[in-house]
């Protein structure tokens, strides 16, 4: 059965350009940027927006997620450090994102856009959220590359052994009983814990959820009320998020009660929360089902009363 665990231990570094180490992390991210903005430009290009107009877009949304991508981890993860030492939040190169924090950026940067350039919050958003799981299913393949966010120990098959982990290390070194050298990886490999790879399970997920929304987006995008679409994804991403903490070492502890919620679940109740009043408002399910029904109302007596009037002329 240990045949099936696959041995983890690439070099993070792709390549060196004099000492300079150019990682996968920020080939993967950069990729997953460029890709994002050329799919996001096409699509922006069809419905009749200026190249202008998406460039600037492109900006302030990079801006913001790179911005909330630390910040979210300074504030959320480490803060009591962070306060202590704040220019360390400038290391960006050290490691040190996330996504939750990249996602209220996202938020807070195309709302500044549409407030200057006057364009549709929601309508922006909606095109803006296309290609976030093509970026995300990057990063967490730069994830994988540096053997970070880890999975909880597993007996799966097919599970990861991450020999960069250090902290397996002085297990894997008591369960050989003095068999394997302390710098023998390849032997401690046997006596190693083997993991979930949640990096891996992400990545794949928000590939197949890109490619999902994607085609949904060509299909209904125009006949739904703005901030739909947005709601279906928000919706979709965080109960996954939510659901996904549970094959994680959890990242931050809660003195009491960090058995009962992880951080990262913390972070996505809100964006379940607002995924769910997006659609909502979309559909009037619940809160927003009287206003809706009164739309509809006007609607059919604008209707009523505009062929009234074009009887009238007939006659």
């Amino acid at each position: 059965m240990d045949l099936l665990y696959i041995i983890w231990n690439p070099d993070p570094v792709m390549f060196y350009i004099g000492e300079r180490g150019i990682r996968w992390y920020g080939f993967l991210l950069a990729f997953g940027f460029l890709m994002g903005y050329l799919i996001l430009s096409r699509v922006m290009k069809k419905e009749g927006n200026k190249q202008e107009i998406i460039d600037k877009l492109a900006i302030y949304v990079i801006v913001g997620v790179v911005v909330g991508l630390r910040l979210g981890h300074c504030f959320f993860y480490n803060p009591a450090y962070y306060f202590s030492n704040p220019l360390e939040i400038l290391y960006v190169w050290e490691g040190g994102l996330a996504s939750h924090g990249g996602a209220a950026g996202i938020l807070i940067a195309v709302g500044i856009f549409a407030y200057r350039k006057k364009i549709s919050y929601l309508g922006l958003l909606d095109r803006i959220v296309l290609i976030v799981p093509l970026a995300g299913g990057m990063v967490r393949l730069g994830n994988l590359m540096n053997s970070e966010i880890l999975g909880v120990p597993t007996k799966f098959s097919l599970a990861f052994k991450f020999l960069r982990n250090r902290e397996d290390l002085l297990p894997a070194i008591n369960a050989s009983g003095g068999n394997c050298q302390v710098t023998d990886l390849n032997c401690l490999a046997d006596y190693w814990v083997a993991r979930h790879p949640t990096q891996l399970y992400e990545a794949i997920f928000y590939f197949i959820m890109f490619i999902a929304f994607f085609l949904i987006y060509k299909k209904y995008i125009s006949k739904w009320q703005p901030g739909t679409f947005l709601g279906w994804f928000v919706t979709v991403l965080f109960v996954f998020r939510y659901v996904i903490e549970f094959t994680k070492v959890d990242q931050v502890e809660f003195d009491g009660w960090t058995d009962a919620i992880r951080m990262g679940q913390l972070l996505s109740i809100p964006f379940i929360i607002i995924g769910y009043l997006l659609l909502d408002w979309g559909y009037g399910l619940l809160i927003f089902r009287k206003y809706r029904q009164s739309q509809k109302a006007e609607k059919q007596n604008n209707v009523k009363s505009d062929n009234k009037l074009s009887n009238k002329e007939k006659k």
